[in-house]
Protein backbone atom coordinates (compact mmCIF):
# COMPACT_ATOMS: atom_id res chain seq x y z
CA UNK A 1 0.00 0.00 0.00
CA UNK A 2 1.20 3.42 -0.81
CA UNK A 3 0.64 6.88 0.27
CA UNK A 4 0.28 9.97 -1.91
CA UNK A 5 2.25 12.96 -0.79
CA UNK A 6 -0.84 14.70 0.75
CA UNK A 7 -2.35 11.40 2.59
CA UNK A 8 1.48 11.20 4.33
CA UNK A 9 1.05 14.72 5.30
CA UNK A 10 -2.40 13.77 6.76
CA UNK A 11 -1.12 11.00 8.79
CA UNK A 12 1.97 12.73 9.87
CA UNK A 13 -0.17 15.35 11.38
CA UNK A 14 -2.66 12.63 12.73
CA UNK A 15 0.22 10.74 14.59
CA UNK A 16 1.45 14.01 16.21
CA UNK A 17 -2.09 14.58 17.24
CA UNK A 18 -2.23 11.01 18.96
CA UNK A 19 1.24 11.95 20.47
CA UNK A 20 0.76 15.38 21.66
CA UNK A 21 -3.73 15.74 22.08
CA UNK A 22 -4.62 19.01 20.97
CA UNK A 23 -7.70 20.61 19.37
CA UNK A 24 -7.82 20.31 15.29
CA UNK A 25 -8.98 22.70 12.89
CA UNK A 26 -12.02 21.50 10.91
CA UNK A 27 -10.29 21.07 7.82
CA UNK A 28 -7.40 19.05 9.59
CA UNK A 29 -10.42 16.53 11.01
CA UNK A 30 -11.90 15.78 7.69
CA UNK A 31 -8.41 14.97 5.79
CA UNK A 32 -8.68 12.62 8.75
CA UNK A 33 -11.81 11.08 7.94
CA UNK A 34 -10.86 11.28 4.45
CA UNK A 35 -7.90 9.01 4.37
CA UNK A 36 -9.10 6.49 7.23
CA UNK A 37 -12.01 6.07 4.65
CA UNK A 38 -9.25 5.89 2.13
CA UNK A 39 -7.57 3.10 4.30
CA UNK A 40 -10.61 1.10 4.57
CA UNK A 41 -11.48 1.03 1.04
CA UNK A 42 -7.85 -0.25 0.25
CA UNK A 43 -8.58 -2.98 2.78
CA UNK A 44 -11.56 -3.97 1.35
CA UNK A 45 -10.11 -4.15 -2.23
CA UNK A 46 -6.69 -6.16 -1.16
CA UNK A 47 -8.98 -8.78 0.71
CA UNK A 48 -11.64 -8.93 -2.80
CA UNK A 49 -8.10 -9.53 -4.48
CA UNK A 50 -6.52 -12.18 -2.15
CA UNK A 51 -10.45 -13.97 -2.26
CA UNK A 52 -9.90 -13.51 -6.46
CA UNK A 53 -6.34 -15.19 -6.40
CA UNK A 54 -7.31 -17.96 -4.37
CA UNK A 55 -10.16 -18.86 -5.60
CA UNK A 56 -7.88 -18.93 -9.50
CA UNK A 57 -5.38 -20.67 -8.06
CA UNK A 58 -7.59 -23.83 -6.54
CA UNK A 59 -9.05 -23.62 -10.00
CA UNK A 60 -5.78 -24.35 -11.50
CA UNK A 61 -4.94 -26.53 -8.96
CA UNK A 62 -7.94 -28.75 -9.87
CA UNK A 63 -6.84 -28.96 -13.66
CA UNK A 64 -3.39 -29.99 -12.64
CA UNK A 65 -1.23 -31.58 -14.29
CA UNK A 66 -2.47 -29.86 -17.50
CA UNK A 67 -1.98 -26.39 -16.13
CA UNK A 68 1.13 -26.77 -14.35
CA UNK A 69 2.40 -23.63 -15.50
CA UNK A 70 -0.14 -21.37 -14.72
CA UNK A 71 -0.99 -22.57 -11.22
CA UNK A 72 2.85 -22.48 -10.33
CA UNK A 73 2.82 -18.78 -11.48
CA UNK A 74 -0.51 -18.20 -9.53
CA UNK A 75 1.27 -19.89 -6.33
CA UNK A 76 4.39 -17.40 -6.39
CA UNK A 77 2.16 -14.70 -6.72
CA UNK A 78 0.03 -16.02 -3.16
CA UNK A 79 3.33 -17.11 -1.49
CA UNK A 80 4.82 -13.33 -1.97
CA UNK A 81 1.38 -11.66 -0.89
CA UNK A 82 1.55 -13.61 2.31
CA UNK A 83 -0.48 -16.42 1.41
CA UNK A 84 0.04 -19.61 4.37
CA UNK A 85 -0.04 -22.74 1.93
CA UNK A 86 -2.10 -25.92 3.14
CA UNK A 87 -2.41 -29.23 2.84
CA UNK A 88 -4.05 -29.04 -0.39
CA UNK A 89 -0.92 -27.17 -2.08
CA UNK A 90 1.62 -29.93 -0.43
CA UNK A 91 -0.26 -32.84 -2.52
CA UNK A 92 -0.95 -30.87 -5.66
CA UNK A 93 2.93 -29.98 -5.85
CA UNK A 94 3.99 -33.14 -5.29
CA UNK A 95 2.41 -34.70 -8.16
CA UNK A 96 4.44 -32.36 -10.10
CA UNK A 97 7.24 -34.99 -9.30
CA UNK A 98 10.31 -34.06 -11.73
CA UNK A 99 9.35 -30.37 -12.30
CA UNK A 100 12.06 -28.26 -10.90
CA UNK A 101 10.06 -24.75 -10.40
CA UNK A 102 7.38 -27.35 -8.29
CA UNK A 103 9.93 -28.88 -6.69
CA UNK A 104 11.35 -25.50 -5.15
CA UNK A 105 7.84 -24.59 -4.33
CA UNK A 106 7.33 -27.55 -2.68
CA UNK A 107 10.33 -27.53 -0.38
CA UNK A 108 9.25 -23.52 0.31
CA UNK A 109 5.67 -24.67 1.14
CA UNK A 110 7.02 -27.43 3.15
CA UNK A 111 8.93 -24.81 5.26
CA UNK A 112 6.59 -22.50 5.51
CA UNK A 113 3.57 -24.99 6.93
CA UNK A 114 5.86 -26.18 9.24
CA UNK A 115 6.84 -22.72 10.76
CA UNK A 116 2.95 -22.19 10.31
CA UNK A 117 2.19 -25.92 12.80
CA UNK A 118 5.26 -24.22 15.33
CA UNK A 119 3.52 -20.93 15.56
CA UNK A 120 -0.34 -22.65 16.00
CA UNK A 121 1.39 -24.49 18.60
CA UNK A 122 3.70 -22.32 20.67
CA UNK A 123 0.37 -20.05 20.79
CA UNK A 124 -1.71 -22.77 22.56
CA UNK A 125 0.64 -23.20 25.14
CA UNK A 126 1.25 -19.59 26.27
CA UNK A 127 -0.95 -18.84 29.07
CA UNK A 128 -3.26 -16.26 28.66
CA UNK A 129 -4.45 -14.14 31.30
CA UNK A 130 -8.00 -14.06 32.62
CA UNK A 131 -10.74 -12.32 30.62
CA UNK A 132 -11.35 -8.82 31.93
CA UNK A 133 -15.21 -9.92 32.99
CA UNK A 134 -13.66 -12.66 34.91
CA UNK A 135 -11.26 -10.21 37.10
CA UNK A 136 -14.68 -7.61 37.28
CA UNK A 137 -16.61 -10.80 38.88
CA UNK A 138 -14.70 -11.09 42.04
CA UNK A 139 -14.44 -7.18 42.25
CA UNK A 140 -16.78 -6.13 45.16
CA UNK A 141 -20.23 -5.19 43.80
CA UNK A 142 -20.04 -7.92 40.77
CA UNK A 143 -21.99 -10.88 39.84
CA UNK A 144 -19.89 -13.03 42.71
CA UNK A 145 -21.54 -10.29 45.44
CA UNK A 146 -24.87 -11.68 44.36
CA UNK A 147 -23.99 -15.87 44.38
CA UNK A 148 -24.64 -17.33 47.50
CA UNK A 149 -21.90 -17.61 49.95
CA UNK A 150 -21.09 -20.95 51.30
CA UNK A 151 -21.71 -20.91 55.12
CA UNK A 152 -18.71 -21.20 57.01
CA UNK A 153 -18.24 -24.75 58.57
CA UNK A 154 -18.10 -24.44 62.32
CA UNK A 155 -16.45 -26.94 64.95
CA UNK A 156 -18.41 -28.97 67.19
CA UNK A 157 -19.12 -27.87 70.10
CA UNK A 158 -17.73 -30.49 72.87
CA UNK A 159 -19.73 -32.64 75.35
CA UNK A 160 -20.08 -31.29 78.42
CA UNK A 161 -18.64 -33.95 80.69
CA UNK A 162 -21.35 -35.63 82.97
CA UNK A 163 -21.04 -33.98 86.28
CA UNK A 164 -20.62 -37.22 88.76
CA UNK A 165 -22.37 -36.09 92.36
CA UNK A 166 -20.48 -35.80 95.48
CA UNK A 167 -20.87 -39.65 97.34
CA UNK A 168 -22.66 -38.70 100.77
CA UNK A 169 -22.11 -39.75 104.06
CA UNK A 170 -23.71 -42.78 104.82
CA UNK A 171 -26.42 -42.57 107.37
CA UNK A 172 -25.79 -44.85 110.75
CA UNK A 173 -27.64 -47.91 110.67
CA UNK A 174 -29.83 -48.27 113.67
CA UNK A 175 -28.61 -49.13 116.78
CA UNK A 176 -24.74 -48.04 116.00
CA UNK A 177 -23.17 -45.15 117.28
CA UNK A 178 -22.29 -42.56 115.19
CA UNK A 179 -18.82 -41.63 114.25
CA UNK A 180 -17.60 -38.55 116.77
CA UNK A 181 -16.41 -35.78 114.30
CA UNK A 182 -12.70 -34.57 114.99
CA UNK A 183 -13.65 -31.38 116.60
CA UNK A 184 -15.77 -33.41 119.03
CA UNK A 185 -13.09 -35.53 119.85
CA UNK A 186 -10.37 -32.87 119.88
CA UNK A 187 -11.97 -29.77 121.69
CA UNK A 188 -10.45 -27.09 120.79
CA UNK A 189 -7.85 -25.04 123.00
CA UNK A 190 -8.40 -22.16 124.96
CA UNK A 191 -6.01 -19.32 125.20
CA UNK A 192 -4.38 -18.40 128.24
CA UNK A 193 -5.55 -15.58 129.79
CA UNK A 194 -2.70 -12.80 129.59
CA UNK A 195 -0.68 -11.84 133.14
CA UNK A 196 -2.64 -8.29 134.05
CA UNK A 197 -5.51 -10.71 133.99
CA UNK A 198 -4.04 -13.06 136.33
CA UNK A 199 -2.64 -10.60 138.89
CA UNK A 200 -6.23 -8.62 138.93
CA UNK A 201 -7.79 -12.16 139.23
CA UNK A 202 -5.34 -13.02 142.49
Amino acid sequence: MAFSADELRVLRRALAVALHPAPLPDEDVQDCLRLAESLDEASREAGRLRAFLLADLARYRDALPGSAASYLELLQDALAAGYDPGPAELAALRTLDGHPVGMALLARCETLAERSVRQRLARGRTPTAPAPRARLLALPGGRAADEPRPKPQTKPKPAPEPVHPQPKTPAPAPGERPVPKPSEVFPPRRRPAPPSAQRAAG
